[in-house]
C-alpha cells in the first residue's frame, strides 16, 4: 500500500538520522540543551522557579521579559537575578518577550510602538548582562488575530528594523516567532518567518524561534518545519498536541528529534524549551495565574520526556 505524505516524510527523516548515526556517531556524542520557559509557572518568586529547574536537572532558563520600566522586571534587581541563578547553577538560554496590545510592534498606535522599541532595547541588555543567547521577537500582537488596518505587517518590519541595531551592539540573536493564525494576525509559519527576516534586512534580526504547538497549526509536517528553518533556528518551544507537557498527548517526539539530529542542532548556542501553555487562545493570561507546586513540578517533570525518547534514539 502506498504511504501516507506524512508516513514518506517520516522515513525520509528516520533514513537520514540512521545514516548519520551509523556513519557518524561521534556527531551524536552532545545532547540537546533542554531549557524551560519559567512564565508558565505563573506568580511565584523567580528563586522557586528556578529551584524547580535545579531539583529536576533542567541546565537552563528562557526568562520572561517582564521588563515594566526601571522599577518594574527582573531587571530592577539585575545583582539578586544573577545571583539566583549562580546559586542554583542554572543558566539562561534566552528572553521570552511578550508583545501584547501594549507594546506591540504592529500596531497604528505611535506611542506603543514607541514603548515597543524600549521594551527591545531593555530587555536585549537585561538578556546579555544575564548571559542569555537570543531574545524571542513576535512580529503581531499575541491574541488579536485580526490586523489593526492594512498596514500591520509594513509598521511591524519598520520598527523592528529601528531598534534592530541594538542586537549587533549587544551579541544577542533576535528570534523571530511564527505563532499561529488563531493568535497573530501576521507571521504563523516557518517560512513567512523567512520572509519577515528578509524584510527587515538586518543583520541584527537572522534567527527564527520555532514552537512545535504552532508548527502543528500552520505547517504540513512539523519536522520538516524544523528542518526548513535550518540555521536561523536558535530555539524550540516543545509542548504536546494539545499544548501539555511533552507526553501528554499526539506528537510524534521521535520524529522531532531525529530532525535535530539531522540538522545538527545538538551543539552550542541552540536550546529545546518547554513550554506547555495549556488550552486557550490567550496565552498570555498564563503568567498571571497561581499554580500549585505540585502542577508545576509535573510541567518540568513530564517535559523530560523530550530526553528520554533522545536517549532511546540515540542508545
Amino acid at each position: 500500500m502506498k504511504l501516507q505524505r506524512l508516513e514518506e516524510i517520516n522515513r525520509k527523516i528516520k533514513y537520514d538520522f540512521d545514516k548519520l548515526k551509523a556513519e557518524h556517531p561521534e556527531r551524536l556524542q552532545k545532547r540537546m540543551n533542554l531549557s524551560f520557559s519559567t512564565w508558565v509557572f505563573g506568580l511565584e518568586e523567580l528563586e522557586e522557579s528556578v529551584e524547580r529547574l535545579a531539583r529536576f536537572q533542567v541546565p537552563y532558563i528562557e526568562l520572561g521579559g517582564n521588563y515594566g520600566g526601571k522599577d518594574i522586571g527582573y531587571q530592577a534587581d539585575l545583582a539578586g537575578t544573577k545571583a539566583i541563578l549562580e546559586k542554583y547553577g542554572i543558566k539562561c538560554s534566552g528572553i521570552c518577550g511578550f508583545f501584547s496590545d501594549s507594546n506591540t510592534l504592529s500596531t497604528n498606535n505611535n506611542f506603543v510602538r514607541q514603548t515597543a522599541r524600549e521594551y527591545i532595547i531593555e530587555e536585549v541588555k537585561f538578556c546579555k548582562e544575564v548571559g542569555g543567547e537570543y531574545m524571542l521577537v513576535v512580529p503581531g500582537t499575541v491574541g488579536r488575530s485580526e490586523p489593526y488596518d492594512t498596514s500591520d505587517y509594513a509598521r511591524s518590519v519598520s520598527t523592528l528594523r529601528s531598534v534592530a541595531d541594538v542586537f549587533v551592539e549587544y551579541g544577542v540573536k533576535c528570534a523571530i516567532e511564527p505563532i499561529n493564525s488563531a493568535e497573530v494576525a501576521m507571521c504563523s509559519t516557518i517560512k513567512s518567518a523567512q520572509q519577515y527576516i528578509a524584510d527587515v534586512g538586518h543583520p541584527g534580526v537572522q534567527h527564527i524561534n520555532g514552537d512545535i504547538f504552532h508548527m502543528l497549526c500552520g505547517e504540513r509536517h512539523i519536522s520538516e518545519a524544523i528542518l526548513a528553518a535550518g540555521e536561523r533556528l536558535v530555539n524550540l518551544h516543545i509542548e504536546d498536541t494539545n499544548r501539555l507537557p511533552l507526553g501528554n498527548g499526539m506528537m510524534d517526539v521521535d520524529t522531532i528529534i531525529r530532525a535535530l539530529y539531522v540538522m545538527g542542532y545538538n551543539r552550542d548556542g541552540r536550546f529545546v524549551t518547554g513550554e506547555p501553555l495549556g488550552a486557550g487562545r490567550n496565552s498570555y493570561a498564563i503568567m498571571y495565574g497561581q499554580h500549585s507546586a505540585q502542577a508545576k513540578d509535573k510541567q518540568v517533570a513530564d517535559t523530560l520526556y523530550f530526553q528520554e525518547r533522545e536517549e532511546e534514539l540515540l542508545k
